[in-house]
């Protein structure tokens, strides 16, 4: 039979071999966190308001009567921060895209999963929300699982009716605003208001999304971060030993011994090889209470190091902090650090990986930037009518036809004129266009006559000024058909 040494040994090798949430047998461990508390989680609480009243109030909130986000993926029209993208504005958004993500590559990189545990939307409904609500209503951990195990009875029966209908009607909440972030708030408000028969489409949107968020917050919970995000999966290659996460100092911590072993050898009740430990091992700050394990929401000890599964939610910073004040030991133990810092004693943010990932998100943000302030509020086509010549006037003067497209990206309606600016010739409106609304497109046709003398063969480049009074906001070129040199 293995010594008690042995057997701690053994687990420390073993220690990553399973997942917290699956037991031996392949099926679901479910996880029953004990209620946290502290400065960690006061602050946590402060960050989840702000953003839920930001997610709430989002719909709501206008630029100059202009949405302040909206991502119509049906309509393709897109208004981030109160200003409008159209599909012509795709490399607009994928260079916004690419530089947010090398952001969080670099924010990760520097600090670790910060994001999942302080802002990401499935940890805040999930632990400000939803949890709050079953402690309120279930209580806490013992209580749940006491509850869960008990026969059925009308308490067990009220509870948890009680809460899957509160969890419903939250994850229906929670829809709308999703949706209201999609279609507008004001076709949601027509979705609403009008009977269901004239909105069978956006209704059945909104049933499917409170079915996903209920099924989520309800059953998935952590497996969403084990199994769903890409985010936790790509942590593995981003974080390094220089990377500020939620970690257990082994230096100062470990050998663990709980309370009881401390008390026995304090009183000489009982030897190091009594209780398994060898004659020069000597006891650091962990007493082995796992509070840090019974707060955790992810099921892990986080004394065994980094892991896929943490989302830095800091419960187990509060839990340990609560126990090394009753003990009279600093606080600090699980702290936010990194690998080197506690093992070398050094903290070094600015490593030439840092260097290179800030270099290549300056270059981006600055296309970026450089993109969007020199993005026309207009976008202009003017192509030749296609499937006709070119037409021969009186006087050795030719004409072609155009179509014309103009693309509104602001909130107001823009007056326009098209003006022949090279070579010299004249317009004949067609149906020209004159003005085009706000966020909204417009088409028309013109004529475009020339002089033989300005044509440089058969094909001759114009340029247009497309003005609105005395403002040029684009310059188009376009081609002129003529007669070949052969021809004149």
């Amino acid at each position: 039979m293995a010594s008690l040494e042995e057997e701690r040994r053994i687990d420390k090798q073993n220690f990553r071999d399973h997942l917290a949430t699956v037991n031996e047998e392949g099926k679901r461990n479910w996880i029953y966190p004990k209620k946290p508390s502290g400065r960690h989680y006061k602050a946590r609480n402060i960050v989840a308001v702000l953003l839920l009243a930001f997610f709430f109030s989002g719909p709501f909130i206008t630029i100059n009567g202009n949405p302040l986000l909206l991502l119509n993926i049906i309509e393709r029209k897109f208004v981030i921060f109160g200003v409008a993208f159209w599909p012509q504005d795709l490399h607009l958004l994928l260079f916004g895209m690419l530089t947010f993500i090398l952001f969080v590559v670099l924010f990760t990189v520097v600090f670790g999963r910060l994001w999942c545990g302080w802002a990401c939307p499935q940890t805040i409904f999930m632990e400000m929300v939803f949890r709050r609500i079953e402690y309120w209503i279930e209580g806490d951990a013992a209580a749940q699982i006491r509850l869960n195990k008990q026969d059925w009875n009308f308490d067990k029966i009220r509870k948890k009716v009680s809460k899957h209908a509160v969890f419903f009607g939250i994850a229906f909440l929670i829809s709308n605003m999703f949706l209201a972030y999609i279609i507008g708030k004001d076709q949601l408000f027509e979705i609403i208001t009008d009977p269901p028969s004239e909105h069978i489409a956006g209704l059945s949107s909104m049933i499917i999304f409170s079915g996903v968020f209920y099924g989520v917050f309800a059953f998935m919970r952590e497996q969403v971060c084990h199994f769903v995000c890409p985010y936790g999966r790509m942590q593995s290659v981003m974080l390094d030993n220089n990377s500020i996460n939620v970690m257990y100092d082994y230096v100062r911590g470990e050998t663990r011994a709980s309370v009881k072993d401390r008390y026995q050898l304090e009183n000489r009740k009982a030897t190091l090889e009594d209780l398994g430990f060898s004659q020069n091992e000597e006891f650091g700050d962990c007493i082995d209470c796992y509070q840090c394990v019974k707060v955790c929401p992810m099921g892990i000890d986080i004394r065994n190091g980094t892991q896929l599964e943490c989302v830095h939610c800091t419960a187990c910073i509060d839990a340990c902090d609560s126990v090394m004040d009753k003990i009279d030991k600093p606080r600090g133990l699980i702290r936010y650090s990194s690998e080197n810092a506690i093992r070398e004693g050094k903290q070094k943010v600015l490593t030439p990986r840092v260097a290179g990932y800030s270099g290549i998100l300056l270059i981006l943000l600055t296309t970026f930037i450089t993109l969007l302030t020199l993005r026309p509020d207009t976008e202009t086509t003017i192509l030749r009518e296609p499937g006709t010549l070119y037409q021969e006037l009186p006087g050795e003067r030719y004409s072609n036809i155009y179509n014309i497209k103009v693309l509104n990206k602001t909130f107001e309606e823009i007056p326009l004129e098209i003006r022949l600016e090279q070579p010299e010739g004249e317009i004949v409106s067609l149906g020209q266009v004159e003005s085009v609304g706000a966020q909204n497109s417009t088409e028309g046709r013109f004529m475009v006559q020339l002089s033989e003398d300005k044509l440089t063969g058969s094909q001759t480049e114009l340029t247009f000024g497309i003005y609105s009074g005395d403002e040029k906001l684009e310059t188009v070129t376009s081609g002129f058909l003529g007669p070949s040199n052969s021809e004149q």
